[in-house]
């Protein structure tokens, strides 16, 4: 595994030597610098893989394309040229997604400050704001860290400032996801700046104009991430709490999911974010008196040939039976059948097995009467099938090794039917496979009747508290 670094300078040094030194040609030069240290370990992934321009009189410098357009920027924000600066900020822009390497690149090289500059020299020329926009999101992509206070604050002026343009709202929302996303300290500096009510206002605001409406529920979403490694915990819970009680967010979701009935990409997005939201048991009852059962049960059956739209909704389903008065609205209503239903429909689809096996497993939990109609609509026979077809996928495994043992947990007179199904077999395999299936495996077998090896982690026998 690399482990070694270079900078971009050294490695345009080397392929550099081997034009001048070696006599090689460009192409060939940068071929050999690549090779030369990678078999050293370096990891290059964050270097541009490409020759050096040099300069021919007309550029600024010998540079790399990126840094050009960069210095040019630079210099027409200095010189407040407001005629030249849209065009270059569309350049960076599209230069920064021609990969990471790029956008590392510009980042060391200081463009954050550049276009902050831009961004305000921009705010009274509406062309040139949405392309000063378009820039940073496209730098800050997979590159949180650059962001800092000054930006944050100049994102919330915009979102206010601007909150009746949609395009404006739709870049300013997509560079408020690239900063937060796997930053924990952005999000919680933006949602005390108040990050939340535009977020929903967009969406409110902008009902029937579905980019923005996805960018929303995207950026919403990663509002609940807790994907930051560098901190020990997040506010992932609260900014839920706050999205629902504070802004009113899961009927903002439900209703704007009306104005899409004919659009599958973006009820996706909005059943997604549902799920996301229902991190408490009232929010999930919520969800139900709203409509949103109600509304997701009927596109499950209406849409149910559109992949990611059933994975979605099957996600949104298991998130609400966390509570257990939904658990039995969502059987009452149907439900069970339709998960079944979307499961035998799409087996080869590792996602919805998973989800499927997921939502029955909670519809199951503690429910001897869901139970009952999960066996008599065939969920065990789903559940073991997706076992069958998705054998190295553990998520499969253990979702579905779960369903089986909270369907016979409290309702023993079905172990029979299930063993006879091949249940012991599959989950065994599922056991000695997967390491992570390994309790609830155990669990499954034990309950249905299996012998079982439990091993008794710590008797408190051996050893002593006290010296």
């Amino acid at each position: 595994m690399a482990c070694k670094w270079v900078t971009q300078e050294t490695f345009d040094a080397i392929v550099q030597e081997n034009i001048t030194e070696f006599d090689m040609d460009p192409q060939e030069a940068l071929k050999d610098a690549v090779q030369q240290l990678e078999s050293q370990g370096v990891d290059l992934t964050n270097i541009i893989k490409a020759v050096k321009k040099q300069s021919d009189g007309n550029e600024v410098a010998s540079n790399h394309d990126i840094l050009t357009t960069l210095e040019y920027i630079r210099k027409t924000v200095e010189s407040s040229a407001m005629s030249d600066l849209s065009e270059l900020l569309i350049k960076f822009g599209d230069q920064c997604k021609e990969g990471l390497a790029h956008r590392y690149l510009a980042g060391q090289k200081s463009a954050y400050p550049v276009l902050l500059e831009a961004w305000k020299l921009s705010e009274g020329d509406h062309e040139a704001l949405l392309n000063a926009l378009y820039a940073m999101s496209c730098l800050t992509d997979g590159q949180p860290d650059l962001f800092e206070a000054f930006g944050q604050q100049l994102l919330i002026k915009t979102l206010q400032s601007h909150a009746g343009d949609a395009e404006v709202t739709l870049l300013a929302i997509r560079l408020t996801r690239h900063v937060c996303l796997k930053h924990e300290q952005n999000r919680q500096d933006l949602v005390k700046s108040g990050i939340l009510k535009h977020l929903t206002g967009a969406i409110k605001n902008y009902g029937s104009d579905a980019d923005v409406v996805r960018e929303a529920c995207s950026a919403l979403r990663i509002m609940t991430f807790d994907d930051d490694i560098r901190v020990p915990f997040g506010h992932a819970h609260d900014h839920a709490k706050m999205i629902v009680l504070e802004n009113n967010g899961l009927k903002c979701l439900i209703e704007a999911a009306k104005a899409f009935t004919d659009n599958p990409g973006v009820l996706s997005e909005l059943c997604s974010t549902i799920s996301k939201l229902c991190v408490r048991n009232e929010f999930c009852q919520d969800v139900v008196d709203l409509g949103g059962l109600n509304f997701m049960l009927a596109l499950l059956a209406d849409c149910i040939d559109h992949q990611e739209l059933v994975k979605q909704v099957l996600s949104a389903v298991k998130a609400i039976a966390g509570n257990d008065d939904v658990k039995d609205a969502i059987v009452n209503s149907g439900g069970t059948d339709l998960i079944i239903l979307a499961m035998s429909r799409h087996f080869s689809n590792v996602q919805i097995c998973d989800q499927g096996c997921a939502a029955l497993a909670m519809l199951a939990l503690r429910k001897p009467e869901n139970c009952k109609v999960i066996m008599e609509g065939g969920g065990a026979l789903a559940a073991l099938q997706a076992m069958k077809t998705h054998p190295k996928d553990t998520s499969v495994q253990k979702q579905a090794c779960m369903v089986i043992r909270n369907l016979v947990s409290r309702t023993r007179d079905f172990s029979q039917p299930i063993l006879e199904m091949g249940a012991e077999s599959l989950i065994l395999q599922a056991r000695s496979t997967h390491k992570d299936c390994d309790d609830v495996a155990k669990a499954a077998l034990r309950d249905l009747g299996c012998k079982v090896e439990l091993k008794e982690l710590w008797t408190g026998q051996k050893g002593s508290l006290v010296h």
